[in-house]
């Protein structure tokens, strides 16, 4: 019975470079929002000051960008406890509107526009966070520059 060799298979090339230090920023903005909050910032801040020279063009766009939209995801938060406050405090009537109009609009849209930026991390294309995210490095070609705003 003659043997025959297996099939030759098309096994995906590396993506190009910078592709897993993308992935795993955008992997920790995510986690910061829904898993670890503060513990994955902290990790994504020691990642974003070590290498934020260093990395190449694709890992310094998504790492500039989890970083300034963990920023603002922060401030909207203390913004929502700072009305929360002024309103009345915790047990005030307005609490739990602020709570799920907060969670409702600005957290939700923030955890979608994370998993965007990690398919686009993926895909190993630069990406731009829409209002919060920070300019894209001269190296993104212009094709990847306009693509990337939805």
């Amino acid at each position: 019975m003659p043997t025959s060799a297996p099939p030759e298979r098309d096994y995906p090339q590396a993506g190009p470079a910078g592709q897993p230090q993308a992935i795993m920023a955008q992997a920790l903005y995510i986690a910061n929002l829904l898993l670890l909050p503060g513990l994955a910032f902290a990790a994504l801040t020691l990642v974003y000051l070590r290498n934020r020279r260093s990395a190449p063009p694709l890992a310094a766009a998504h790492l500039a960008q989890t970083f300034s939209a963990s920023l603002w995801a922060g401030i909207l938060l203390v913004c929502a406890n700072l009305l929360i406050i002024i309103l009345g405090g915790y047990s005030g009537a307005a609490t739990w509107t602020i709570v799920i109009v907060y969670f409702t609009v600005c957290h939700s849209a923030l955890v979608l526009l994370g998993i965007l930026g990690l398919a686009k991390a993926m895909a190993g294309q630069c990406w731009r966070f829409p209002l919060v995210g920070r300019p894209l490095p001269a190296e993104c070609s212009q094709y990847e520059r306009f693509r990337g705003l939805l």
